[in-house]
């Protein structure tokens, strides 16, 4: 029944949107050209994404058609993405939201070109098509919330009754997929079921740290193996100087190395000042 935290990572993508937001306010009071070709640069247009405009597929999440579209998904990252990055962290949690930000652009991608053939029109959406919202993001984030507490009640204000959220993210799964189906209209559907999809993905099949996790755990893996390596090789190079030293002296191996490997000072068959032998050198 108590509101969720506003955790760190959740507070700075909630400003960050909103401030986004009022800043395309100003400019399209005061600049209108410069809002037009800033729309044209940052939203997610598929046409030019395929030109080169990769991050398009990161900018477009940033950017709201109105009010209420940034109060929803605002108040809609922060009801169910609290709770995740709480237990997880910032770094999982962010990576999930933009995770889900990518794949709600692919599959919008996937499917304006797909609605360029004549079978498939009724999409209502084409590579001029833009697309802008954090939608996709925060339905992966309800997706991943709903996968791992689907039981958790929500009351369903200021209607008197509490609902689970595992039947919650159902019905606007739902939702978007009618309005998929009907052609969508100037709501982006297919980037919430982009989203939503990939959310669920995350969660069942990628690793369960996350990526920086298991990438920073191969970049690891991989230079203790390098050092290995170049310990190994120091090690048969300075054998094989040893050995170059024992010949010119007329001895072997054993010269320098006693029967357990340790390097043994060729000196050592003297005493210390203070009467004590002198022990092996130890390598």
């Amino acid at each position: 029944m108590g509101f969720p935290p506003f955790t760190r990572a959740l507070k700075r993508l909630v400003i960050i949107n909103a401030a986004v937001y009022l800043l395309m306010l100003v400019i399209e009071g005061f600049a209108p050209v410069l809002a037009r070709e800033i729309k044209l640069w940052f939203y997610l247009i598929p046409g030019l994404v395929m030109r080169g405009c990769i991050w398009q597929v990161v900018t477009y999440a940033f950017f709201h058609a109105g009010l209420f579209h940034v109060l929803f998904n605002m108040l809609g990252l922060w009801m169910f993405g609290a709770t995740l990055e709480s237990e997880w962290g910032s770094r999982r949690f962010q990576e999930l939201y933009f995770f889900g930000a990518v794949g709600a652009a692919a599959c919008t991608i996937a499917v304006a070109y797909l609605g360029t053939i004549p079978l498939f029109s009724f999409l209502g959406i084409g590579p001029q098509t833009a697309t802008l919202g954090a939608s996709g993001a925060v339905f992966a984030v309800m997706v991943a919330f709903a996968v791992l507490h689907g039981d958790q009640e929500f009351m369903m204000f200021p209607l008197p009754f509490t609902i689970r959220a595992k039947y919650l993210v159902g019905i606007w799964i739902f939702v978007a997929l009618a309005g998929a189906i009907q052609g969508g209209g100037s709501v982006a559907y297919f980037a919430h079921l982009g989203g939503a999809l990939f959310g669920w993905i995350y969660v069942r099949f990628l690793p369960g740290r996350g990526f920086g996790f298991s990438f920073s755990e191969s970049y690891y893996r991989v230079r203790n193996s390098y050092y290995r390596w170049k310990r190994r090789r120091a090690g048969r190079k300075f054998e094989v100087y040893m050995r170059k030293q024992g010949h010119d002296q007329g001895a072997d191996r054993s010269y320098y190395f006693d029967e357990n490997g340790n390097f043994r000072d060729p000196k050592g068959g003297g005493k210390k000042g203070n009467g004590e032998r002198r022990g092996p050198w130890v390598h």
